[in-house]
């Protein structure tokens, strides 16, 4: 079976590294998978769930954001934070998330748009966490409330 070298890596680790068989990628062009052999991309990526396939395995992560590139059966992605499912702390991507909405109903004004983007940006980036991780507690068996 081909694979492909991949690595993702945020500003303060690597988070993964290794060959693998496929990734997902939430891209704002939508989602792509990147299979051995494809042709050479960049592209910007947006809050959402990245999804690594290896020997019958998956391995999901959530990201907020970054840069992807493919090249010569090599993926390198440069994400502004990145954390693998059972990395993610359920209750505390629920806070944000609550937080986050708290602020946009209390302060958004519409001539404030950089304001809005931010709290938007905040609210989609724990959005992705939050179904990461709920989604990989499912497959793991596990009851989620």
């Amino acid at each position: 079976m081909s694979t492909i070298k991949f690595k993702i890596v945020t500003p303060e680790r690597t988070v993964y590294s290794d060959a693998i068989g496929q990734l997902t990628i939430p891209t704002m062009e939508g989602e792509i998978t990147v299979l051995p052999g494809h042709i050479p991309i960049i592209s910007v990526l947006v809050p959402g769930e990245l999804m690594v396939k290896k020997d019958g395995e998956e391995v999901a992560m959530a990201v907020s954001g970054g840069m992807v590139e493919v090249r010569k059966n090599e993926i390198t992605v440069l994400a502004d934070t990145a954390e693998r499912a059972e990395e993610i702390d359920l209750a505390r991507a629920e806070e944000a998330r609550a937080k986050a909405e708290k602020i946009k109903e209390e302060k958004i004004r519409m001539d404030d748009v950089e304001y809005a983007a931010a709290v938007a940006a905040l609210l989609e980036r724990n959005l992705a966490r939050i179904r990461v991780a709920k989604k990989h507690l499912t497959k793991r068996g596990m009851r989620i409330e």
